[in-house]
C-alpha cells in the first residue's frame, strides 16, 4: 500500500497533467485562430499525451491500492500574443513540471517506495524530452521571428505530428 503523502504527491501530479493537457488545447485552439492549422494540430497530439500520462498516474495509484482524487483543475489561458509566446510559455511550463515530476520522485526516494520511484524513470526520460522538443521549437519560432514564409514552413513541419502519438524528435 503506498502512503498517504504519496498518494497526495500523485494525485497532485495527476492534476497537473490534466491542466497540461487543459493548457495544450487552449494553445492549439489559439494556434487554429491564427490559421496555422500545423501548430494547432501540433499542440493537439500534445494535450493527447498530456491525458495519457494523467491516466499513467492514475494506473499506478489503483495498481499500488492508492485512492484516486480528482482535484480542481484552473482555467488555462486563452489568449497568447503571438504563436511564438505560445511555445515559449509552453517551455516554460514543462520546465514547472519537470520540477514537480522531480518532487515526487524525491518523495518516493524519501518514503523508500521504490516501486513508485521505477514508475517515475519513465516520466523523468519523459521530461527530458519534453523540455528539449519545447525549447527547440521556442527557439525555432524565435529565429523564425516575423517571417511569414519561415513560419509557415515550421506549421508545415508541425502538421506531421498525428494527435494519438507519441512526439520523437524525429517529427520535431
Amino acid at each position: 500500500m503506498m502512503s498517504k503523502p504519496m498518494q497526495d504527491a500523485f494525485n497532485e501530479q495527476m492534476k497537473h497533467e490534466f491542466y497540461s493537457s487543459y493548457l495544450y488545447l487552449s494553445m492549439s485552439a489559439y494556434c487554429d485562430s491564427l490559421n496555422l492549422p500545423g501548430l494547432s494540430q501540433w499542440m493537439r497530439a500534445q494535450a493527447q499525451e498530456e491525458v495519457k500520462h494523467a491516466m499513467k498516474i492514475l494506473d499506478h495509484l489503483l495498481d499500488r491500492g492508492g485512492r484516486v482524487e480528482l482535484r480542481q483543475i484552473d482555467r488555462p489561458p486563452a489568449e497568447f500574443a503571438s504563436a511564438r509566446e505560445v511555445f515559449d510559455q509552453a517551455h516554460r511550463h514543462e520546465q514547472q513540471v519537470t520540477a514537480s515530476i522531480n518532487q515526487v520522485y524525491g518523495l518516493a526516494v524519501d518514503e523508500r517506495d521504490f516501486a513508485s520511484t521505477v514508475f517515475l524513470d519513465w516520466f523523468v526520460q519523459e521530461q527530458v524530452e519534453e523540455e528539449k522538443t519545447s525549447g527547440l521549437l521556442a527557439e525555432q519560432l524565435r529565429m523564425v521571428g516575423e517571417d511569414r514564409p519561415g513560419l509557415l514552413m515550421l506549421d508545415r513541419e508541425l502538421g506531421q505530428r498525428r494527435a494519438g502519438r507519441e512526439a520523437t524528435a524525429a517529427e520535431t
